[in-house]
C-alpha cells in the first residue's frame, strides 16, 4: 500500500499577534518534497504573515515548525536561507547597483581567506543561472539594467545557489508577459524534479490549477482546508476562500447600448497611441486588450487628459478636443490608474480624503470643508463597496490591496461620473474582491439608472471575456475595431495583438 512521503515542511499551531490583532490563529500547513503547494486566501487572510514567519522575517508567538523532521525556528531571513528556505517577494529584494553574479551569491560568497574567490564565485553563479535557464546572462551586468523577468530569475538563481529546499513565491507573475510566465512555469517544474519544494501564492486561479497539486486555504488567520486540485473546481476553491458560494464570478446582465459618450477618430499621442478610432456608448462595458507596451494605458490617459494628444479628433461628454483632468472630472469622466500606490491614491491620507477628492465642492459649505463633512460623504460608499476599514479616517495605505482598489473605484462613484476608465482594475486583488468589482461594473453599466459606460484595460483575457460586451485590441499603438465577445475567442485576440490576422 502506497503512503504519502514524509513532509518536507510542517507548520503546527502557528500564532502571531500584532497588538490586539490576531493575524494567525493556529495555522497548520504541510509541504511535501518536490511539491508545488498553492497558498490561497483573500487579502488579509494571513498568507504573507505566515510566509514571513517561515522565512524568518517574523517570529511566531506560538506553534512549531519542522524542516525535514528537524526543529526549525529562524530568527532572521539569513538564518532561514542558510537552513534552505528562501522567499521571493512580489517586490523583488535585489541590489540594483550590484552585478548579476554579486546578487546571485549575496551573503554566500565563496572566499579564499579574507577575500572573495572571484573564480569560484563566477562558477557558482553561472551554474545557478544555468539551472534557471539563463546561463548566457552576463555575470557583470548590473541588475538595474535587466528586465523584470530576468530580475526575477536572478532572485530564483540566488535560492538555487544556496541549495534551497523550500522556495516561496509571492505573486510571481504579476509583472510578467505571457511568454515569461510560460518560462517561469517550466522552471518551477524543473526545480520540483530536482527535489525543491515550492509554496506558490497567487490570486490567478488558472495559474494555480496549471502548476499546483494541492492548495491550502487560509481565512481570517486560520487554515480552512487543503484541497487536491485535480479533484477540485475553481468554484469550490473560491467558496473555501471567501466562506460563501460565489455562484457567478462574472455576472453579465442584459446590455442595451445607449448614447455615445466618447468618440475618437485617428487619435494619436506623444508616444502612444498611434492611431485609435472608437465610440464608447452608455450601457456598455468595453474591453481594451493587447500586449504590455502596446499603448493601452496611454490611450486611457489621453482620453482623460493626463497625456498629451498629438493628433486626431476627440470628443468626450460633449467636449471637443483635449481637456485637463480637472475638466474631465467635472464633465463626468473618471479614471482609475493601474498604479494605485504611486499615482492612484494618496496612501498617507485618510480614506475620506481620497474618496472625495475629485469633487470636494459637493461637501463644502461656502468656503468651509470640515472633517465631519468628508466622513459623511465617504460613509455611503465605504458601506456600499464593503471597504474593510476602521473608519473613514483610516489612512488608505493601511488597507489591503483589494480594499485600496475599492477606495479608488468609490472615488469615481462619489464623483457620479458617467464614463469610467479603469486600467487593470483587479491587479493584485483577491478573488473575493474581484467578484465584488465585477458585480459593481455590471450594475453600473447595465442595471442602475442612469447607466454608465465602462472601459476596462486588462492583461487578463478571461476577465475581459467575462465582463465585457465587446473587446478592442491595441497592437503596437494601433487600436483595432471592437468586436462582440461572442464573435471572437482568446486565440483571435492574441493573434491580433501580436500583429497577425484574426
Amino acid at each position: 500500500m502506497s503512503t504519502s512521503p514524509a513532509p518536507r515542511l510542517r507548520m503546527r499551531g502557528i500564532e502571531k499577534r500584532f497588538g490586539a490583532t490576531l493575524a494567525l490563529a493556529g495555522v497548520e500547513l504541510e509541504l511535501r518534497p518536490g511539491e508545488l503547494l498553492a497558498l490561497v486566501g483573500e487579502n488579509g487572510a494571513g498568507k504573507s504573515t505566515l510566509m514571513k514567519v517561515l522565512a524568518g522575517a517574523l517570529q511566531a508567538d506560538a506553534g512549531e515548525m519542522l524542516l525535514d523532521g528537524a526543529r526549525y525556528a529562524p530568527r532572521s531571513p539569513i538564518e532561514a536561507r542558510r537552513a534552505g528556505v528562501a522567499m521571493i517577494y512580489q517586490e523583488l529584494s535585489l541590489a540594483p547597483h550590484l552585478t548579476v553574479a554579486e546578487n546571485v551569491l549575496l551573503g554566500a560568497e565563496p572566499r579564499r581567506g579574507p577575500v572573495v574567490d572571484s573564480a569560484a564565485a563566477a562558477r557558482r553563479a553561472r551554474a545557478a543561472l544555468a539551472r534557471v535557464g539563463r546561463a548566457e546572462l552576463p555575470l557583470t551586468r548590473r541588475v538595474s539594467e535587466l528586465g523584470i523577468a530576468d530580475r526575477q530569475l536572478v532572485e530564483i538563481a540566488r535560492a538555487v545557489a544556496l541549495d534551497a529546499r523550500v522556495l516561496v513565491l509571492d505573486e510571481p507573475t504579476s509583472s510578467l508577459a505571457k511568454d515569461d510566465v510560460a518560462r517561469l512555469f517550466g522552471l518551477l517544474r524543473s526545480l520540483r524534479e530536482h527535489g525543491t519544494s515550492i509554496v506558490y501564492i497567487s490570486h490567478v486561479l488558472e495559474e494555480l490549477f496549471a502548476v499546483a497539486e494541492r492548495a491550502t486555504v487560509l481565512r481570517d488567520g486560520r487554515t480552512i482546508e487543503t484541497l487536491d486540485l485535480a479533484r477540485a473546481t475553481p468554484g469550490r476553491l473560491v467558496a473555501a476562500m471567501v466562506g460563501r458560494d460565489v455562484s457567478e464570478l462574472y455576472p453579465r446582465s442584459a446590455a442595451v447600448a445607449g448614447e455615445v459618450l466618447a468618440s475618437v477618430r485617428q487619435l494619436s499621442g506623444a508616444r502612444a497611441p498611434r492611431d485609435a478610432t472608437l465610440e464608447i456608448r452608455r450601457g456598455e462595458v468595453l474591453g481594451i486588450a493587447g500586449l504590455i507596451g502596446a499603448g493601452r494605458t496611454e490611450f486611457l490617459r489621453a482620453l482623460f487628459g493626463l497625456d498629451r494628444v498629438a493628433g486626431g479628433e476627440l470628443r468626450v461628454m460633449g467636449l471637443a478636443g483635449p481637456r485637463t483632468p480637472r475638466e474631465r472630472w467635472r464633465s463626468g469622466v473618471g479614471f482609475a490608474s493601474e498604479d494605485r500606490k504611486r499615482e492612484g491614491l494618496a496612501l498617507e491620507r485618510p480614506i475620506a480624503e481620497n474618496l472625495c477628492l475629485p469633487r470636494l465642492e459637493r461637501l463644502a459649505r461656502g468656503a468651509w470643508l470640515t472633517p465631519a463633512a468628508l466622513d459623511s460623504g465617504a460613509a455611503r460608499w465605504i458601506e456600499e463597496l464593503g471597504v474593510k476599514c476602521s473608519g473613514p479616517r483610516q489612512p488608505v495605505g493601511r488597507l489591503s490591496g483589494g480594499n485600496q482598489q475599492k477606495v479608488a473605484l468609490a472615488r469615481l462613484l462619489f464623483a457620479d461620473v458617467d464614463l469610467l476608465l479603469l486600467d487593470e482594475p483587479t491587479r493584485g486583488v483577491d478573488v473575493g474582491a474581484k467578484a465584488e468589482i465585477y458585480r459593481l461594473i455590471d450594475e453600473l453599466a447595465r442595471v442602475r439608472e442612469p447607466r454608465k459606460a465602462v472601459v476596462v484595460v486588462s492583461s487578463y483575457l478571461p476577465e475581459l471575456f467575462g465582463i465585457c460586451d465587446s473587446i478592442a485590441v491595441m497592437e503596437r499603438g494601433v487600436l483595432h475595431a471592437p468586436r462582440a465577445v461572442d464573435e471572437i475567442d482568446e486565440h483571435d485576440v492574441l493573434l491580433q495583438a501580436a500583429g497577425g490576422v484574426a
